[in-house]
């Protein structure tokens, strides 16, 4: 009997402890409601309809859901794990996007990010004309907003940006409320709506697949795609002349000697090597410089790889990992490493973005550099470069945190405009986004290395996207349904117009004005909203590798350029 009596009461305690972490309001509370919003979100987020999902946007929902339900989490903890998690997440972003920012902006990428400028101004250019036509407050059309461009980013700079709001007046209580639910409302169309923009482009431009990949290749060869060239010197102002002489600083950029044949000897050229009448020459080039190339050697003639093995010295190709901080900040032309090692460096990846390898290109740990030359070149190149990509496996949290640090310190200076009410502030988005930007690219140039392998920087971001998600649904649950049932069935229609109409319009002037392929098209649209749903829905339906390319040129602007749009908007409310 008394067993009995036990079981029952060891079983009765169990219950009301697992009620508690329901009820209580503490930190194992607030752990366990998070955890538990997060994993079943993460969990309904592998289902897809049709190939889409809304992703981690599933853990907003079922935090609205259970926080409909009546789970609550004590406000101060909620608040630090909204910003914390808000604040890993853009951090590592910066960090990802940081070293290809200002690359993105030369040759063709100017134009698509110009494209990608105006379509964030068009999406709050409809956002503000349709607060002043339909009374809507401004702060809940900044949540229409940043729901309908999928941009989470912009979710969070408009809450920090009212939570530091020094006047408590009625209008700005109900944005706060009320923003996170108009996120919610408007996330799911705008990511239908952006699919739908792409359909009806490819409906409306006819495009045939198999064409628009030519045009593409096409494309990419004027934009100065790397291809080899084989040339035979002819010209007599070059006999006599040295490598060094002919590539000189002006060529080195554009213009690379990968292998001379001279008789029936082929070997890597050595920079002090005179040229002779009939030599022949292996270029790496691009389609912008060739004709110069063909005018400064001679004849042109078709490369077949087999002329270019030497029986000799065995000439291989390879990737080799930077892993010593000393390389870090220094460049390529400082590293001298066509001189000294007889290799070539054809190209460098870094953070997912393949580089051309320009002479004044600074480097840094965590590059990928393809490389061509001889075996024993190579080893010895691979030993000053370090070469042991498990090192990098291990990030450096040092200049992370201070990152950090100073991102939010940056974030919480006071910015003042002429016509503002309050000074505007970058706020614990925008603050330690553009310090991660700024760290990732000029880091290296001040012998900072910020690397981080891409899978701890995803991992880093997702664990801060899914606290933020779940902090903000389970804030915005309580008043989501009174929000529907009090006027919010329009935002879904404010929503549709704001994801439709910039979309629609730069579509049209990329395609009609600038002349763009359909790939550059799908990837302008997927970076220019910062939505990876409609980015994996184009590469699965079209098929096409460029439009990541495309998406990359333009995201890094266009998320900070989300960001600052959503602080403005709601200080315009203030």
């Amino acid at each position: 009997m008394n067993a009995c009596v036990d079981y029952v009461g060891t079983i009765f305690y169990l219950c009301h402890d697992m009620v508690n972490l329901f009820t209580q309001r503490d930190t194992a509370s607030a752990i366990f409601i998070l955890a538990l919003v997060i994993a079943s979100g993460l969990y309904i987020s592998k289902f897809k309809i049709k190939g889409i999902s809304l992703g981690t946007t599933w853990i907003l929902f079922m935090g609205i859901l259970l926080g409909h339900l009546g789970l609550r989490i004590n406000p101060t903890i909620l608040s630090f794990i909204k910003d914390f998690g808000l604040i890993l997440f853009v951090f590592a972003i910066g960090l990802q996007v940081g070293p290809g920012f200002f690359h993105s902006f030369r040759k063709d990428g100017l134009p698509m990010n110009m494209l990608s400028l105006a379509m964030v101004l068009l999406a709050v250019a409809t956002t503000y004309v349709i607060h002043l036509v339909s009374g809507e407050n401004l702060g809940i059309m900044t949540g229409i907003m940043s729901g309908a461009v999928t941009n989470t980013p912009g979710l969070g700079a408009a809450q920090q940006t009212l939570s530091e709001a020094t006047s408590a007046s009625a209008e700005i209580s109900d944005a706060a409320s009320g923003i996170a639910s108009a996120y919610a409302v408007a996330y799911p169309l705008g990511v239908l709506g952006a699919i739908a923009v792409l359909l009806f482009s490819k409906a409306l431009f006819r495009v045939d697949l198999k064409a628009e990949q030519e045009k593409a290749s096409a494309s990419d060869d004027d934009e100065g795609n790397a291809f080899r060239l084989a040339c035979k010197v002819e010209n007599p102002a070059l006999f006599g002349k040295t490598v060094q002489d002919i590539v000189g600083d002006e060529n080195a950029d554009h213009l690379v000697i990968t292998r001379m044949k001279r008789g029936d000897k082929v070997f890597f050229p050595d920079f002090g090597l005179p040229l002779e009448e009939g030599d022949k020459l292996l270029i790496v080039t691009d389609v912008q410089h060739k004709e110069k190339v063909r005018i400064i050697f001679g004849e042109e003639y078709p490369v077949d790889m087999n002329e270019w093995r030497p029986s000799g010295t065995k000439l291989i190709t390879s990737r080799l990992s930077i892993t010593k901080s000393s390389i870090t900040g220094k460049s390529l032309r400082k590293l001298d490493i066509r001189r000294k090692y007889g290799v070539t460096v054809a190209r460098i990846l870094r953070a997912g973005v393949d580089l051309q390898a320009d002479a004044d290109l600074i480097l840094q740990v965590g590059d990928s550099l393809k490389v061509v030359g001889s075996e024993e070149g190579i080893a010895r190149l691979a030993k000053l470069v370090g070469n042991e990509p498990e090192t990098l496996h291990k990030p450096n949290l040092v200049p992370i945190f201070f990152g950090i640090a100073l991102g939010v310190a940056l974030g919480m200076l006071p910015i003042r405009f002429p016509g503002m009410p309050q000074p505007l502030k970058l706020g614990l988005a925008g603050g330690p986004l553009i310090v991660a930007i700024l760290l990732g690219n000029f880091g290296p140039q001040l012998r900072i290395t910020t690397y981080t392998a891409l899978s701890a920087n995803l991992m880093i971001r997702e664990i801060g996207i899914s606290l933020f998600m779940a902090a903000v649904g389970l804030g915005a649950g309580k008043t989501f349904v009174a929000s529907l049932a009090g006027g919010g069935y329009m935002w879904v229609l404010y929503g549709v117009f704001i994801t439709l109409i910039p979309m629609t319009l730069i579509a049209l002037i990329a395609r009609y004005i600038l002349k763009m392929d359909f790939f550059k098209i799908c990837g302008l649209l997927a970076g220019g909203t910062t939505d990876p749903a409609l980015l994996s829905f184009s590469e699965q339906m079209f098929g096409s590798g460029r439009i990541a390319v495309n998406y990359a040129t333009v995201y890094p602007l266009t998320m900070f350029l989300r960001v600052v749009a959503a602080q403005v908007l709601i200080m315009i409310m203030l």
